[in-house]
């Protein structure tokens, strides 16, 4: 495993989040005049939010919890970026929700944040980035109370298993290498001013479970879909609104998934 794979990461995020945060593909404007960017297949697991409170983790720079926040809750969002989490200070401030956002990667938080949550978050495109689910499963159990509920929702490691263009199958299904790539390219709109290098691993869904039932967490929920509520992979259509499907593998092939479990009393 790369060592400096935080720091090669951390510089990555940063490039994305200048581009991401005026794009069309984030919207801010809509999100500021009251648009939650939350989608249906984490908002069927949320259930009632007000009052509680929610652990974000890999928040990027906030919306999903900022829009936590309009719903009630009490946010806290992290993210190793921070350079997204200025910029997530910046847009909590214009829309006027008191959400605290703390600059930590995920394995590193317990040295900046002591206190417990009635909820952890976390959805689309972040376990990929830590090679240890373990680790990652251990985080979740130190910062839910006993009962606390974690709600999930990520890209299917089948996605994963796929060239950037979606011709050939370039990866393992399995967690047996690190991904190392570099591109000027991201899942908005646009290009960054320079290639950027990123370290990836894609985690089966086997690991996924194994990491969460080894901390004796009850999983309650479990749902596979074949759309993506994002339009941010290439050739997709859209098959419904709100829900973009490979075309070429339109219906046949998982894209998404979700999960919700609750820490043992």
């Amino acid at each position: 495993m790369s060592e400096d794979y935080l720091d090669i990461n951390r510089e990555s995020w940063n490039a994305r989040t200048e581009l991401h945060f005026d794009s069309e593909f984030y919207d801010n404007s809509s999100f500021l005049k009251g648009r939650s960017s939350l989608n249906s297949i984490e908002l069927d697991l949320l259930g009632h939010v007000s009052g509680k409170k929610i652990l974000h983790l890999q928040c990027h720079f906030g919306q999903d919890t900022i829009s936590l926040s309009r719903m009630g809750a009490k946010c806290t969002g992290i993210d190793l970026s921070d350079t997204a989490i200025e910029k997530a200070k910046e847009l909590a401030a214009h829309s006027g929700e008191d959400v605290r956002f703390i600059a930590s990667d995920v394995y590193g938080l317990e040295s900046v944040l002591d206190e417990s949550f009635d909820m952890v978050f976390t959805t689309y495109g972040t376990i990929g980035w830590l090679p240890d689910l373990d680790k990652w499963a251990g985080v979740i159990d130190k910062f839910l109370k006993p009962g606390g509920t974690f709600i999930f929702a990520e890209f299917h490691p089948v996605v994963w298993m796929f060239s950037n263009d979606f011709s050939r199958i370039e990866y393992s299904y399995f967690n047996r290498q690190e991904i190392v790539e570099e591109s000027d390219e991201s899942y908005s709109e646009g290009k960054l001013m320079q290639s950027v290098k990123e370290v990836s691993w894609n985690h089966d869904l086997g690991e996924v479970f194994e990491s969460l039932l080894g901390r004796d967490f009850q999983i309650t929920a479990f749902h596979e879909f074949d759309y993506s509520p994002y339009s941010c992979f290439k050739d997709m259509v859209e098959s419904e609104p709100g829900k973009f499907q490979i075309k070429q593998f339109a219906g046949k092939i998982p894209l998404v998934y979700s999960l919700k479990a609750i820490k043992p009393i």
